[in-house]
């Protein structure tokens, strides 16, 4: 029988010195598939703390203490123009944006007892049937919030509108210029085609559209982290985030929501909050004096202050078949007289408003307060520079306007 012929080894090499660079090189490659597991689950790991991390603060960040308003509708039939109709929903809207209010609630407080004309208006619940004049001040409301470079998205032409142009701005820090350099911007979600896995992308009033982390339905409004640009790349990146967002993460102030009620029941009954308002307050002149109230001892997480119409809270307690009690103060945690003495027999919503809310300022006392902001960045005053952005030079205005 004939043998079987061994190759050669190499020249130089033993078959046993071979054997051993082949179990070396199969060692490391071992070793090499093992540390890029390790790697691979280091970084899966990493990623899923920080989701958790995000998740965590999302989560603290919509505990943040806020205070909400409600008004009445109605304060917009007793005026006597659609200019000042349009004009006194403006200034509630100043007051609300002046003293950081985080919820404007526009009720019903006078029902069906009267015919009254009705009106729709969408919202983030769908389509809401009201009185007209609830749906009047509330649209006003929200136009005045939305900052000026997604007005034209969100707000057609429309008659509760048509007067707009004659009121105040708010100028508030959300309403950001092409020239504002802040981390985080309001945007809408555009119906442009992006590549799969990749988010939608996102007009938040820049010369570019902002590439997002997250595939949303076109035409949404959203709050968005503007993130670091890579080198060498002109593509502006950011990330979807939460509305709450940036006033708990920098302190900045970022404007309030709008919602509205058929009744005054459905002021407390449909609270966006999940605990509903730990704290409510009622304004009446046939309430205790705000002055009986100690400073720093209105402890509050979500803080509700409503105010009444013409004829008071008690006419829309009467006008509400759901509540089933005779004194209006029943509702409140502390019903108040903002201002004792008053030299007027009335006092208007709106000037009641801004008085009330001035008055409360040191009862209040949040369990968990924003943060106070020491950034810069946001939209300052167009008419006046400031030390920090003097955008506007000395010698060029003209104040003889204000003479």
């Amino acid at each position: 029988m004939s043998q079987a012929i061994l190759p050669k080894p190499p020249a130089g090499k033993s078959w046993k010195e071979i054997n051993q660079e082949r179990k070396a090189l199969k060692r490391q490659r071992n070793e090499e598939k093992i540390l890029k597991r390790e790697k691979r689950l280091a970084w899966e790991k990493e990623v899923e703390e920080k989701e958790q991390e995000e998740i965590e603060k999302e989560k603290k960040y919509a505990e943040i203490s806020s205070v909400s308003i409600a008004i009445p509708g109605s304060i917009l039939e007793n005026a006597q123009s659609a200019e000042l109709r349009t004009y006194l929903a403006g200034q509630i809207a100043r007051a609300a944006c002046i003293f950081c209010i985080d919820e404007v609630i526009v009720y019903d407080d006078i029902g069906d007892k009267l015919n009254t004309k009705k009106s729709k208006m969408e919202g983030v619940d769908g389509v809401k049937v009201a009185r007209k004049s609830c749906v009047q001040l509330a649209r006003i409301l929200q136009y005045l919030e939305c900052p000026q470079y997604l007005r034209k998205h969100f707000f057609p032409l429309h008659k509760d509108l048509e007067f707009a142009g004659l009121l105040n701005p708010l100028d508030a820090p959300h309403h950001l210029r092409v020239s504002n350099d802040f981390k985080f911007r309001e945007g809408i979600t555009m119906n442009k085609k992006v590549k799969p896995g990749r988010g939608s992308l996102v007009n938040v009033g820049l010369l570019q559209d902002v590439s997002t982390d997250k595939l949303l339905n076109p035409g949404i409004r959203v709050t968005v982290r503007m993130l670091p640009s890579q080198e060498g790349s002109k593509k502006l990146k950011g990330k979807i985030v939460s509305l709450t967002t940036p006033r708990a993460e920098t302190g900045v102030y970022w404007g309030y929501t709008v919602r509205i009620a058929n009744n005054l029941s459905q002021v407390f009954t449909q609270s966006p909050y999940k605990n509903g308002y730990d704290l409510t307050i009622g304004t009446s002149d046939k309430g205790s004096s705000i002055d009986n109230l100690p400073n720093k001892e209105l402890n509050y997480n979500h803080a509700l202050i409503v105010f009444g119409g013409l004829h008071g809270i008690e006419a829309a307690l009467e006008s509400d078949e759901q509540l089933q009690i005779d004194e209006a103060s029943l509702l409140f945690n502390h019903y108040i007289n903002v201002l004792p003495n008053q030299g007027s027999r009335t006092i208007r919503t709106e000037e009641a408003v801004i008085v009330a809310l001035s008055s409360l300022r040191s009862k209040l006392k949040a369990q968990n307060e924003p943060v106070l902001f020491k950034e810069t960045g946001v939209a300052t005053s167009s008419s006046f520079p400031s030390e920090n952005n003097p955008t506007v030079p000395e010698m060029s205005l003209d104040l003889s306007r204000f003479d």
